[in-house]
């Protein structure tokens, strides 16, 4: 009967649509329970640096942008009062759609239990946008536009096309269109917590991770709390000295402001903050975190020493070519040394921006899709342990905008990652049977960013979805 019932909401949406079309504004509705716009966003780039790379769902700050934010929270109360429409329509809309018509709108394509899930962005300009959202199982085109006082003046939600795979050999092929060097991994977990591949490919291949490096620092934090070194509920400090850009909100913070240590996990990695993943990083120390990718890891080497944020962006983006290639000329424990005497010296005020992919295979953090398949089954295996009960919330508080059915699949882990050249998703899901599974795509271009558009993200996530379609 839901399924109907959705489906008959959409036809008559649809035909309302079309009459609000017809009187220049088109609207359809927003879910009754939307998903909070700071969690809508997937794949959290590493470095804000890097020009070309921003988080898919970060809406700007812009009449338009603070228009758009406004509609993704307005489901909870609707029908809207004709004073809060007034509040952010114009009259030259509202002349032509009053508000009653609005609300009937609005209400037509939203059954109850639905969520609302922004996906992405495109064709971003001062007065207007185009966003794509995923509502319930439904993904729409949202063109919006404002006058000249930040008002509302054109609304059209249309439909978008799905292309979610319905066979291995379709999930092959939209791999081919992401990017020029992918891996790919959907894998089922058995009861020993075991990954055994469904379909893969180039599942052993090492590939950079972006923030991906994230979830051997959570698992470095696992093993503390397990025995006993370090307790969620202790507290860090945000410093000057450990304030990192790119991705995340500590950075702006006072100096001396305290979280525990479950709230920068969760920040690390629900919206992957990079000052709260270098804080975590120092707290369990780089021989612990080293230690750790040994243990999930075949290609720990590659990861020796393992760089803090800072390190990256000092490396990256500091007086190159010449301190990177300085830097790759030595051996590992020359490296070490040199972090320590002269990149960690290097003030974030003398980094300069990049938008094309540098030293990707080289300075980074490394990983293949086999080797992240245990680092989240290894997480799994943590979290059973009671004390280590605050890894499911850390791991689920954003769920990359996946749109797995809550009921079918009722626990969804979720990290990504980004900078100039790769892009990265991974997924642990549980199905309604108990199954577990893991998905993991990996991407890289040496010699372009990988786009990171609403389209092409979109397109890993309809190769996400379909795999575990294909497996539950």
């Amino acid at each position: 009967m839901k399924t109907m019932h959705r489906r008959d909401a959409a036809r008559h949406g649809g035909v309302m649509a079309m009459s609000l079309l017809a009187a220049a504004a088109a609207v359809t509705a927003l879910s009754s329970v939307p998903v909070p716009v700071a969690a809508a966003a997937r794949v959290t780039s590493l470095n804000a640096r890097a020009t070309a790379v921003v988080p898919t769902g970060k809406v700007p700050t812009t009449p338009v942008g603070k228009q758009l934010e406004w509609l993704l929270g307005i489901a909870p109360r609707l029908p809207l009062s004709t004073k809060e429409i007034s509040a952010h329509f114009d009259a030259a809309f509202l002349a032509q759609v009053n508000p009653a018509e609005l609300n009937q709108a609005l209400e037509s394509l939203g059954p109850p239990g639905s969520v609302t899930t922004l996906l992405g962005l495109s064709k971003v300009a001062a007065t207007s946008l185009v966003a794509l959202v995923q509502i319930g199982p439904s993904r729409y085109s949202v063109e919006l536009g404002v006058d000249g006082a930040g008002l509302i003046a054109g609304l059209l939600f249309k439909p978008a096309a799905s292309g979610v795979p319905h066979s291995w050999s379709q999930v092959d092929k939209q791999l081919t269109a992401i990017a020029p060097q992918v891996s790919f991994l959907a894998a089922k977990v058995g009861s020993n917590r075991t990954c055994s591949a469904v379909h893969s490919k180039l599942a052993g291949t090492p590939r950079p991770l972006g923030s991906m490096f994230k979830l051997f620092v959570l698992g470095a934090l696992a093993n503390a709390v397990h025995d006993h070194r370090i307790s969620w509920s202790q507290k860090v400090a945000v410093t000057a000295a450990i304030k990192v850009g790119g991705s995340g909100t500590l950075q702006n913070s006072p100096d001396g402001t305290k979280l525990t240590v479950e709230q920068a996990a969760v920040k690390m990695i629900s919206v992957s903050d990079n000052t709260a993943a270098d804080m975590l990083l120092n707290l369990v120390g780089r021989v612990g975190v080293e230690a750790q990718v040994r243990a999930w890891s075949s290609h720990a080497s590659l990861d020796i020493p393992f760089l803090t944020v800072k390190e990256m962006f000092a490396l990256k983006y500091h007086d190159f070519p010449a301190m990177a290639n300085h830097y790759l000329a030595l051996s590992s424990s020359q490296r070490a040394l040199y972090l320590a005497a002269t990149v960690d010296r290097v003030p974030a005020s003398a980094e300069q921006s990049a938008s094309l992919p540098r030293d990707i295979n080289s300075i980074e953090w490394f990983a293949s899709a086999d080797d992240l398949c245990r680092a989240f089954t290894g997480l799994a295996k943590f979290q059973a342990e009671p004390a280590l009960r605050p890894l499911g919330t850390v791991l689920s508080t954003n769920n990359g905008g996946i749109g797995l059915s809550a009921s079918t699949w009722p626990r969804v882990w979720f990290k990504g990652g980004s900078e100039p050249g790769v892009l990265t998703l991974g997924y642990l899901a549980r199905d309604n049977r108990g199954q577990t599974f893991v998905v993991v795509v990996l991407t890289e271009d040496t010699s372009k960013p990988v786009q990171e558009s609403a389209a092409v993200e979109i397109q890993a996530l309809d190769v996400i979805s379909g795999a575990f379609g294909l497996m539950g």
